[in-house]
């Protein structure tokens, strides 16, 4: 099969994502976090869903430069679907507990990369 550049660009946007997670997000959100006098059991498991974000983003772009290459509907709409919930949890949080969309803009990319992988599936399409 053919190269597909929207699932290449689209794996490259959520190696991006990830790298920004990882090297920005982290010494803002994450390394306070594990300093705070939260209790230790809560640290815990905000580190663990910390990592498990950062591990999901690194599947999901490998998953993308996989369907660059091939094609796997299911794939592309489970990744997909999985991005669009979490634009959807930063939309709803930031709309109800901060009051603007603006503290958490993740859902920026997490909008954007499904529409190109949509881009993707369309041209798999044809």
């Amino acid at each position: 099969m053919k190269l597909n550049p929207w699932m290449t660009a689209a794996a490259a946007l959520l190696f991006l994502t990830t790298g920004v997670h990882v090297f920005m997000g982290g010494p803002e959100i994450h390394h306070v976090i594990q300093a705070s006098a939260l209790p230790e059991d809560v640290r815990a498991i905000g580190a663990v869903l910390w990592h498990a974000i950062t591990a999901t983003l690194l599947v999901f772009a490998l998953g993308c430069l996989w369907l660059a290459h091939n094609t796997n509907t299911a794939l592309a709409v489970t990744i997909g679907a999985v991005q669009v919930l979490f634009a959807v949890l930063f939309i709803f949080y930031g709309a109800t507990l901060l009051g603007t969309l603006w503290v958490m803009p993740q859902w920026i990319i997490f909008l954007l990369i499904p529409v190109v992988m949509l881009l993707g599936l369309l041209r798999q399409r044809r």
